[in-house]
């Protein structure tokens, strides 16, 4: 486990999942994007989804998967925050982030983000970061933006009809493929 004391945060550790991390994991990740909840912070999906955004098996299966990690955020103890990281040939893949709602908007998922690509660095030796965001959330969008990640203009289909990813709420969604360089 790594510490890192911050004035803004508290301490705060990061460590890899475990499958006894899925009961507290699903709930941070439920909380972050969906439902009433969600909209007590800034990255909510709740106007554009409703549903489920994960549940225990696919929050396990990345715990689980080769070349993956889940990485667990705590602050003095209590789990905060989330990221899945996964090993693609060059690239590593950013997923899974998950703040919760009332901590969002005071700097840590910019520190998180900053020790995911490290580690990613680190682990795998890839010379590019890789993530995809619902294009209509240009407000995140840019966010990741302002963290050097750019646009490439490359989409896949949201998967209409598999409400293991949500209900949609809008028949305009899919997911934009973001890049980073981590040279």
């Amino acid at each position: 486990m790594d510490t890192v004391t911050s004035q803004e945060t508290g301490r705060i550790s990061y460590r890899e999942a475990v499958l006894d991390d899925v009961p507290v994991l699903v709930p941070l990740v439920e909380s972050a994007y969906r439902g009433d909840s969600s909209r007590g912070g800034w990255t909510t999906e709740a106007d554009i989804l409703q549903g489920q955004r994960t549940d225990p098996e696919g929050v396990a299966a990345v715990i689980t998967a080769p070349g993956s990690r889940l990485m667990v955020v705590e602050r003095d103890g209590g789990v905060i925050a989330c990221c899945q990281l996964e090993h693609r040939g060059e690239a590593a893949y950013f997923g899974m982030f998950a703040v919760r709602p009332e901590l969002q908007g005071g700097g840590l998922g910019k520190q998180i983000i900053a020790e995911a690509e490290r580690r990613a660095r680190e682990l795998w030796d890839v010379s590019e970061m890789q993530m995809t965001v619902i294009s209509v959330r240009e407000e995140l969008i840019a966010w990741y933006e302002r963290r050097g990640y750019r646009r490439t203009g490359r989409t896949t289909p949201f998967p209409y009809g598999d409400e293991r990813f949500g209900v949609p709420q809008r028949d305009d969604l899919e997911f934009e493929l973001l890049v980073k360089p981590l040279n």
